[in-house]
C-alpha cells in the first residue's frame, strides 16, 4: 500500500474512522496501544499511518529499508533542522562518554597513564548522563508536540507542550519513562563521585537509583520496540526503525544486568565483590555500545530516501 505522512493524534487510543476521505480498514498495535492504521478510499487509494513515523516526522514509513543505509547515512551527516537528528547525535555523545568511562574503569593502567583517579573516571560517567537526559527530554518534547489527526482538528491546550500528558500514547509513555530513568542516572553517577561511602550509603545513593533507572530504561526500550513491531513482538528486519529500537532494547537489558551486579553487600567476599564490580562495568560497556549504535542509526532513519531527496 502507498505510504503517506498522515497527521495523527498519539493521545487517542481508538483509531479515527476517516482520514482525508479514506476509510479505516485496519488498526493494530500492542494492546492497549494503536501504532499502525491502514486506510483505503475510492479507486483503491490507500495509506498507512505509523505512530513512530508520524511522531518523529520520518521521511519513510518504518524508517526506510536497512539496505539503503549507506546512501542515507551520507545525507544524514548534517541535518540540523531535524529534531530527530539532534536526538540521535546527543544520545551518541552520552553513549560515547559511558564507553570511555567503562574502558577507563576496566583498564586502570590506561587511566593512570592519563593521570586519572577513580573520582575523575566517575566524573566521565556523570558527564555522559547529562547528554542522556538532554536527548531524553527532547524525545519527550517531540512526542508531546506531535501534530493531531487532520480529521480530529487541532490539539487542545497550549500550542507548545513542555512535557505534555499523553499516557495512552506509547511513544510519549516510552519517552517519559526514559527521561525519568536518565534523571536517576544523573543522581547515581553524581553520588558515585563522593569518596568514602559505606556499603549502605553506596547501595542507597548509587545502586538504588541505578537499579530503578535501569528498570525504567528497560520498560521504555521495550515500549519503543513494541511500537515498531505493532505487536508485543514481531520480526521486521526489513525496517530500519525496528533495528534502532531492537539495538536500544539490547542496551537496556545490558544496563539492567549491570545494575544487578553493582549491588554492594554488607560483608562482601573479596574475590566475588571484585568480579561482580568488573562484570557491572562490562555490561555497562555493552549497554553503552548498544545505545551508541542505536543512536547512530537514528541519523539515516531521519534522512530522506534518495528518490524523495531527488
Amino acid at each position: 500500500m502507498e505510504s503517506i505522512q498522515a497527521p495523527g493524534s498519539p493521545s487517542v487510543a481508538e483509531p479515527t474512522d476517516q482520514l482525508e476521505g479514506l476509510d479505516l480498514v485496519e488498526a493494530a498495535g500492542p494492546w492497549p496501544f494503536i501504532t499502525l492504521r491502514s486506510y483505503r478510499g475510492p479507486g483503491g487509494a490507500s495509506a498507512i499511518w505509523h505512530s513512530r513515523t508520524h511522531r518523529k516526522r520520518l521521511h519513510a514509513t518504518g524508517g526506510g529499508h536497512p539496505a539503503g543505509i549507506s546512501a542515507r547515512l551520507q545525507r544524514a551527516l548534517w541535518l540540523p533542522c531535524e529534531l530527530n537528528w539532534w536526538i540521535g547525535v546527543i544520545f551518541a555523545l552520552g553513549s560515547s562518554l559511558f564507553i570511555l568511562g567503562s574502558v577507563l574503569s576496566l583498564a586502570p593502567v590506561l587511566a593512570r597513564h592519563w593521570s586519572l583517579d577513580a573520582t575523575t573516571v566517575n566524573a566521565v560517567f556523570f558527564a555522559g548522563s547529562i547528554p542522556f537526559t538532554t536527548a531524553a527530554y527532547l524525545q519527550l518534547f517531540q512526542a508531546a508536540n506531535a501534530p493531531p489527526l487532520a480529521a480530529q482538528g487541532p490539539r487542545r491546550g497550549p500550542r507548545v507542550a513542555i512535557i505534555g500528558w499523553l499516557p495512552k500514547d506509547i511513544g510519549w509513555l516510552s519517552a517519559a519513562l526514559q527521561l525519568t530513568g536518565t534523571v536517576l542516572f544523573n543522581i547515581n553517577t553524581l553520588d558515585a563521585m563522593r569518596p568514602g561511602l559505606t556499603w549502605l550509603q553506596q547501595d542507597l545513593a548509587i545502586w538504588a537509583p541505578d537499579l530503578v533507572g535501569s528498570c525504567l530504561f528497560l520498560a521504555s526500550g521495550y515500549l519503543a520496540f513494541a511500537e515498531t513491531c505493532h505487536a508485543h513482538f514481531a520480526w521486521r528486519p526489513d525496517e530500519l526503525s525496528w533495528w534502532v529500537t531492537l539495538i536500544n532494547l539490547v542496551g537496556c537489558v545490558a544496563f539492567m544486568v549491570s545494575a544487578l551486579y553493582a549491588f554492594v553487600p554488607a560483608v562482601p567476599a573479596a574475590s566475588s565483590s571484585l568480579d561482580a564490580g568488573r562484570l557491572a562495568v562490562v555490561f555497562t560497556l555493552i549497554g553503552a555500545a548498544g545505545f551508541l549504535l542505536g543512536s547512530l542509526l537514528m541519523l539515516p532513519e531521519t534522512a530522506e530516501d534518495e528518490a524523495v531527496a531527488a
